[in-house]
């Protein structure tokens, strides 16, 4: 009797972002992850230089987050949140809440940054809808800008290829131009001097538009999947001005800044300045389970909710908003966000991680380095006709030898977890060091 062929146990596995034919020619797994390192199959350690995908800021394993959702399953495992409750989203809330911009008190549950992204675009139409402006439907992004795979972050974002494969995007976009020029800006530590000007480009598009159109600008304040790019000094300060002056709302994309990775507890905080509408994922749960949210200002709910007829005010949610697991998850990460200082944390070895990346500078094809908190970008030289074949080398050398590191194009990302110690800060640098150097060619 003829036997079936075994199919590769990989092949059901669709993988995101991923090349699925040379990955599943060569898989990489991880198997088990504790404090600041993976695991793989085998037992190999690989330290942890991305926090799993910028998102682990307390470390791997915590105990605290992983016994409140054990017993959380146990009280209640699912419930639902149109028209009905359960105390622990209300409480998650709350916690979230504390440490949000003052004044930043309402909490909106999604399951990721990306549908956090889409709500608050939806929130902003919403707003100004319900002031009587419901011709203001622009929305306004900006280039190499990225905010999740929904058609609505994915129409305001500006990374090309996130967007070419699909054709149709959202009507009334437009971008502003990103904020990275290499030749000024190049090796620049911490925000760059040269650039603030870029904000002046949303004057062009309110002459373009009219102000009366354009409902909301969203920005990440660093931008982090395109490559690590740090915002010029006054450049925040001087969109927030431009947005204020006409009308404009404000929509920072926090899910890479959030909780404590620039040193604070939001990147607002860290950068003096403050959106309208703010999201966040990612760190919110350490990534146990997946979460997302969106917080607003008084002034924005209060127009929505108390400017609404009787009966529902915003047409907009998911059944998973507010899941009982991810709420314990939240609860739990943001109070040991606060026992263990992770912003206090991050910013006490901020310098010493600054000065690891920067001492890259001057290796083979090393063309730029920049940092903000515990974030950096180390930029590399493509090889001639092979964009990304360097950087993802790098990558491969760099997990043999047991450091976990992001590549983003020809750009090398890190964002460790926040409890990292010196000596896992000279690993990783000296790992990509040798990695570098040995693509020299």
């Amino acid at each position: 009797m003829n036997e079936m062929p075994v199919r590769n146990n990989l092949d059901a596995f669709w993988m995101p972002f991923s090349s699925n034919r040379a990955y599943k020619e060569q898989p990489r797994m991880l198997a088990r992850a504790e404090g600041m390192s993976y695991f793989t199959p085998d037992g190999r350690e690989v330290i942890d230089g991305t926090a799993g995908l910028w998102c682990v800021n307390a470390g791997h394993g915590r105990r605290e987050i992983t016994e409140a959702i054990q017993k959380q399953a146990a009280i209640l495992d699912y419930a639902p949140s149109f028209n009905m409750g359960h105390p622990i989203a209300f409480q998650a809330a709350a916690k979230v809440a504390e440490l949000t911009p003052d004044g930043m008190d309402r909490i909106f549950f999604t399951n990721s940054g990306s549908e956090a992204a889409d709500t608050a675009l939806k929130i902003a139409l919403a707003y100004h809808r319900a002031r009587g402006n419901a011709q203001r439907v622009r929305l306004i992004g900006r280039e190499r800008g990225y905010h999740g795979v929904g058609f609505g972050g994915m129409s305001v974002g500006g990374i090309g290829p996130n967007r070419k494969q699909f054709g149709a995007q959202l009507p009334y976009v437009d971008h502003l131009p990103h904020t990275h020029a290499p030749n000024q800006q190049a090796f620049s530590r911490g925000q760059p001097e040269f650039g603030a000007h870029f904000a002046d480009a949303l004057e062009n598009l309110v002459a373009l538009h009219g102000a009366d159109t354009i409902a909301a600008v969203m920005v990440e304040p660093v931008a982090g999947s395109t490559g690590v790019l740090i915002p010029p000094q006054g450049y925040l300060d001087r969109l927030r001005a431009l947005c204020t002056k006409h009308g404009i709302l404000l929509i920072f994309d926090e899910v890479i800044t959030g909780f404590g990775r620039l040193g604070t507890h939001f990147g607002s905080e860290h950068l003096g300045v403050v959106p309208d509408i703010l999201t966040m994922a990612k760190g919110l749960t350490n990534a146990a389970v997946p979460m997302g949210a969106v917080a607003v200002s008084e002034a924005v709910y209060t127009t929505i909710v108390e400017g609404a007829p009787a009966g529902i005010e915003l047409f907009h949610g998911y059944t998973y908003s507010g899941h009982p697991l991810a709420s314990a998850a939240a609860i739990a990460t943001v109070d040991l966000h606060k026992s263990d200082d992770l912003p206090g944390r991050a910013a006490a070895i901020a310098p010493y991680f600054a000065d690891a990346a920067h001492g890259m500078k001057g290796l083979a094809n090393v063309i730029d380095v920049r940092n903000l908190g515990l974030v950096a970008g180390i930029e590399l030289a493509p090889r001639e006709g092979k964009p990304t074949d360097r950087a993802m080398a790098v990558f491969r050398r760099c997990f043999d030898a047991g450091v976990l590191i992001r590549t983003t194009g020809d750009i090398v990302a890190l964002s460790p977890p926040l409890i990292i110690e010196k000596p896992h800060v000279d690993r990783i640098f000296e790992t990509l060091s040798d990695a570098i150097r040995a693509e020299a060619a």
